[in-house]
């Protein structure tokens, strides 16, 4: 494998080793080395894949011959990591979130910046793996052809995170300011919240509600309602939970020409005749509807690939730069933004204008 980009993976927990697993069979990867502060736990995975276990990141950049790096560390270690890994040239993919505040997620992408000015070539992706899947990118599709007119409201309920107190308590850094910078937020929506900002847009200003330690021994948020105002005068709800049971997946993106619902598995569209705008202005019946035809979207779905297809697609950009990535790690503080907003606006129950300040936002966090 002389010509596979040689590549380590930084943090061997649940999704590093599933890292490993993936780039093994790859074509093109060559695993060479895996990092991790955990000696007994690195070196059965050294000896499984047959690459070399280092204690850090340094190590294995001075010893390991690397290409590129994937971190899969507690994203609050991602801003020291990826620094080092793009000072020495190297193409990095980092898990979400991209890092625990707004601040170090801005710090990383200037760091890329700097790295990509004197290596035009370098590529930087995050682990957004539900961009893979075949229903999301229907949707995204659907809404960015213009087909559906304007948006007029989304509202996504993804309470379907149910954890146990047993799960917070598996892992000291678990629901921690200090550990995590948040809660359902930070650790299990923010899939929700970049696909939400991926096919709806950015919001202008955020309001929330939040509850902390409302089902669970926990500091941080385990419900969180979410109000999101566009400019184009769109409204946006995002509600999410880790205590409810069963849960809900559902989005609803209600547009110009119809109403678009995810559920199940499933994307099913009321199309209108013609625009609701137009017809509310026009006509002249005081009690009616716009007329419509149920439809149902096809698509592709391959979701249980998603972590394999972004890090085979991250392997073939860095072949090939004109390959586009899934994810440029520099989306990765859209949603990162939006986390942030909605925590500090749960906690100081305020409004929140985007952009979010990035030094208020460190304080407030360090504050907690």
């Amino acid at each position: 494998m002389s010509n596979a980009t040689r590549i380590a993976v930084v943090g061997l927990g649940n999704m590093g080793q599933a890292h490993c697993r993936d780039l093994a069979s790859i074509d093109g990867a060559d695993l060479c080395a895996v990092v991790d502060v955990d000696a007994s736990r690195r070196d059965a995975i050294a000896t499984k894949t047959r690459s070399r276990g280092f204690e850090s990141l340094n190590e294995a950049i001075e010893r390991g011959d690397l290409n590129a790096v994937v971190v899969a560390t507690p994203h609050p270690s991602h801003r020291e990591l990826t620094e080092q890994a793009f000072a020495a040239g190297l193409h990095v993919l980092v898990e979400k979130p991209v890092a625990i505040d707004i601040k170090d997620g801005l710090a990383i992408n200037d760091a890329y910046g700097r790295a990509r000015s004197k290596r035009p070539d370098l590529r930087f992706a995050i682990m957004f793996q539900q961009r893979t899947y075949g229903y999301w990118r229907a949707i995204r599709e659907l809404v960015s052809s213009g087909e559906l007119g304007a948006i007029i409201r989304a509202t996504w309920i993804i309470t379907d995170w149910f954890r146990t107190q047993v799960y917070y308590d598996s892992g000291d850094w678990r629901a921690k300011w200090r550990t995590e910078g948040g809660g359902v937020t930070m650790n299990q929506a923010p899939h929700n919240l970049d696909l939400y900002q991926w096919i709806v847009g950015r919001p202008q200003r955020l309001t929330a509600v939040g509850a902390f330690g409302k089902y669970h021994r926990i500091e941080v948020e385990d419900e969180i309602s979410i109000v999101l105002e566009h400019e184009s005068g769109a409204i946006g709800h995002i509600i999410s939970s880790t205590g409810e049971s069963p849960g809900t997946n559902r989005l609803e993106i209600a547009t110009e020409r119809g109403k678009l619902v995810f559920e199940n598995g499933a994307i099913a569209f009321d199309r209108t005749d013609e625009s609701i705008l137009e017809f509310l202005r026009t006509s002249p019946s005081k009690f009616t509807h716009v007329p419509s035809e149920a439809q149902q979207v096809p698509f592709d779905h391959h979701g249980e690939l998603g972590h394999r297809f972004v890090l085979e697609n991250f392997v073939q950009a860095i072949d090939d730069p004109s390959t586009p990535l899934i994810a440029e790690g520099i989306e990765g503080v859209a949603s990162l933004e939006i986390a942030n907003a909605a925590i500090y606006s749960a906690w100081t129950r305020s409004g929140v204008d985007l952009p979010l300040n990035p030094e208020e936002y460190r304080t407030f966090l360090t504050s907690l």
